[in-house]
Order: structure tokens, then sequence, then C-alpha cells
């Protein structure tokens, strides 16, 4: 499946759309060159699920987590990781990936090349591909 944005705009109105063919599937990794726009997008699906935080990049931090309330009102969260600077599977462990990986909340993972053998047979893989300044292509596989 994919989905072009050209604006910070479409990418908003572009996000329940992305959820829907996320359905169920709560573990997404995120793949893209730097710049591509993959905080961008947990900042926006974020916004669309009304997190209490703004979301930022965790970079320097690995994980963020994020607040927001569910369909029926109760807490959830959406964990957000930044695997870049981690030079070994090991240390993805140490920081609690395991956990995050089979825990019922939002996951949205940058640069999971790492920890691939480690994703659930049912996450989510999205491809984000510069076009322009402004322009995205997200390929959801």
């Amino acid at each position: 499946m994919e989905i072009l944005v050209h604006s910070l705009a479409e990418l908003d109105d572009a996000i329940p759309r992305l959820a829907e063919i996320l359905g169920a599937r709560r573990k997404v990794a995120l793949y893209g060159d730097l710049g591509a726009g993959k905080t961008t997008l947990v900042q926006a699906f974020c916004r669309w699920l009304g997190a209490t935080d703004t979301a930022t990049s965790p970079t320097f931090s690995l994980v963020n987590e994020y607040g927001y309330l569910d369909t029926e009102g109760s807490p959830a969260l959406v964990h957000h990781l930044d695997l870049y600077r981690l030079n070994s599977t090991q240390e993805a462990l140490d920081i609690g990936i395991g956990e995050l990986l089979y825990d019922p909340w939002y996951c949205f993972i940058e640069w999971p090349q790492l920890i691939e053998p480690y994703l659930p047979a049912d996450s989510a893989k999205i491809q984000l591909d510069i076009l322009s300044e402004t322009a995205r292509r997200m390929l959801i596989l």
C-alpha cells in the first residue's frame, strides 16, 4: 500500500488512512534516510490519537513514551524508539525491546534493522521516501 503526502497538513489528513491500513497491528518499523520524516510521522500519529505530550525524537533517550486515551477512555501508550545509535542486538535487549515488542501498545521503531529478527510476525513496515523538500511516499508493508 502506498500513501503520498505533499505537506504536513496532508500528512495529518493521511493518518486515519494509515491507521486503517495498520488495523490491529501495533508494532511499526520505520525505514528511511535521515530527514525522511520518521519522527514527523510518529508526531502526526500521536496527534491523531490525542496524545497528551508532543512526540519528540528519541535519538538520545532511545525510548520515548506518550500517553493517550483509547476509544474506551482507558489510558494507553505509544512507545517511540530510535535505534540509530545502538551497535548491537544486546544493547537493544538491554533497553527492554523484548518487552516493548510484545506489550499491547503502539510501538514505532526508527532504524529497526538491528532488531528485525525480534519483530513480531504481524509488525508493519513503513518505508519513507523523500520525493521533494516537502513530499514523501509511505510504502506500507
